[in-house]
């Protein structure tokens, strides 16, 4: 999702860790926590104050928040203090996340937008079946979009510390969201501030969110069509190329050495995910090498890097600068293979 998974690729900020009520605390311990949130909060006021949020916002939001130890323990659960443990099959996850009933929904679905899906791949470039993988993906088509209370959750992260730059901005985004006229009730989520059918951050939303409904106003809970144009313009800035697939199966060669197809380019954002890909090289280079497209959705000039995510002799994917766009989204090849793959099985 485009909130927890964006968070876990971030870097950790230096700040202050506040003992958290439940992992070893009591009442004491909580009331005393209590008061420091509230505390905190006032703080938090001012900033926002500073960016322009509105007095009618700050008095009908803050004194409704308390502190959530949860959405902090969930945080501290998160995947990431082993960062050289081995990486799973992807076979089993594919089974999980392109399975026969996200197929079927994705193509119902899929069938019925598009008039609005196929105008929003002519503005934009974006292909119709990327933006229904995203949201299958996301959210199984808005069915499961998350009910934790964003003010509450991000104000709770910020407080807690260990992200605070990260979550205080989220927390105030969501007050500059209020105060655009989006209801408060609708403002639920994922435990890390990811919301709606395509579950941005708040700050993605005042961003990149759009209008596909022609009706003046951004509902990316409740518009199907606002959430769908808002996923293309997330692909545009992140440099979607119109007319260029995702990547493709391929078929390897015993006899290929990887030893000389090993990237010497270290990624500054998710290197571990990156490090597994391979040089770039043309499809038809590619080609010379043994590798084999197993469908002709590459143009023989298109650049691609190879990616075995289950190991030789298991299937192989040549993947293009699009694939990496999707890892902007959510920077896990598990993720941008499975979104690849229920793309193309919703466009059939």
């Amino acid at each position: 999702m485009r909130g927890l998974k964006l968070v876990q690729c971030l870097a950790m900020g230096a700040a202050m860790i506040v003992p958290i009520a439940g992992l070893g605390g009591g009442r004491a311990l909580a009331q005393s926590e209590e008061a420091g949130f509230q505390a905190y909060l006032q703080t938090v006021a001012g900033a926002a104050r500073a960016q322009g949020i509105s007095k009618g916002t700050l008095d009908s939001v803050l004194p409704t928040l308390t502190f959530n130890a949860r959405v902090v323990e969930l945080d501290r659960e998160q995947p990431g203090s082993a960062p050289n443990g081995p990486i799973p099959a992807f076979a089993p996850y594919r089974l999980q996340h392109v399975d026969r009933a996200r197929i079927a929904t994705g193509r119902a679905k899929y069938q019925a937008l598009r008039p609005l899906l196929s105008r929003v791949e002519r503005e934009t470039g974006v292909p119709e079946s990327i933006m229904v993988s995203i949201w299958g993906n996301e959210t199984n088509y808005g069915a499961f979009t998350g009910n934790f209370d964003l003010p509450r959750s991000l104000a709770s992260l910020a407080y807690e510390g260990r992200r605070r730059a990260l979550f205080q901005q989220e927390f105030i985004d969501t007050l500059k969201l209020i105060d655009r006229g989006v209801p408060r009730e609708i403002l639920k989520g994922s435990w890390a501030g990811a919301t709606g059918y395509p579950q941005f951050l708040p700050s993605v939303i005042l961003r990149i969110a759009r209008d596909g409904d022609g009706d003046g106003r951004v509902d990316i809970w409740r518009s199907e069509a606002d959430a769908l144009a808002s996923i293309a313009s997330y692909f545009v800035h992140a440099g979607w190329r119109p007319n260029q697939a995702w990547g493709v199966a391929a078929r390897v060669p015993a006899s290929l050495d990887r030893t000389r197809t090993v990237s010497r380019t270290v990624s500054p954002r998710c290197p571990r995910v990156h490090n597994r890909h391979s040089q770039w090289k043309t499809v038809s280079e590619w080609r010379a090498l043994g590798v084999t497209p197993v469908s002709n959705k590459l143009r023989d000039s298109d650049m691609a890097s190879l990616l075995e995510p289950d190991g030789p002799g298991e299937t192989a994917y040549l993947l293009t600068g699009n694939y990496r766009v999707i890892l902007d989204y959510n920077c896990s090849n598990f993720y941008g293979l499975s979104v690849g793959l229920l793309a193309d099985a919703v466009a059939g």
